[in-house]
């Protein structure tokens, strides 16, 4: 084999395993409108959120359940222990009551993990200020 077409085969497979990943993290844009959609009417979220019907969501990604000063929390949620990853994140929107029973969220969950990848992507656009 010659040295162009080896390195072709290298940059055409090593893009391909960089876009998948990429890929399953979500799309931020998709996850603002979902979040605009199905979030915004407890949540606030970007540079001038603060505590509404739930707590505002900046850096929620890495955060500590119950953190955040300005909101009333369940004393289930409180006494969670839980650390926002992603995944623990993921779990939590797809059925918050089973993750934290006692939650005061009122929210049927969402099923698609697509949509919950967007939303996620979405949520990690915005650190804590």
């Amino acid at each position: 084999m010659n040295k162009t077409l080896v390195m072709t085969l290298v940059l055409t497979l090593g893009a391909g395993l960089l876009a998948t990943p990429a890929s399953a993290q979500g799309d931020a844009e998709a996850g603002g409108k979902l979040f605009k959609r199905m979030c915004s009417g407890c949540h606030q979220i970007g540079e001038s959120a603060r505590a509404f019907f739930g707590p505002q969501l900046n850096g929620v990604v890495g955060r500590t359940a119950a953190s955040t000063t300005d909101y009333q929390y369940s004393d289930a949620m409180k006494s969670s222990g839980i650390v926002w990853s992603r995944e623990k994140l993921a779990a939590y929107i797809e059925a918050p009551k089973t993750v934290v029973p006692g939650t005061r969220m009122i929210f049927w969950g969402i099923s698609d993990q697509e949509k919950i990848d967007d939303l996620l992507a979405y949520l990690e656009t915005f650190p804590t200020p």
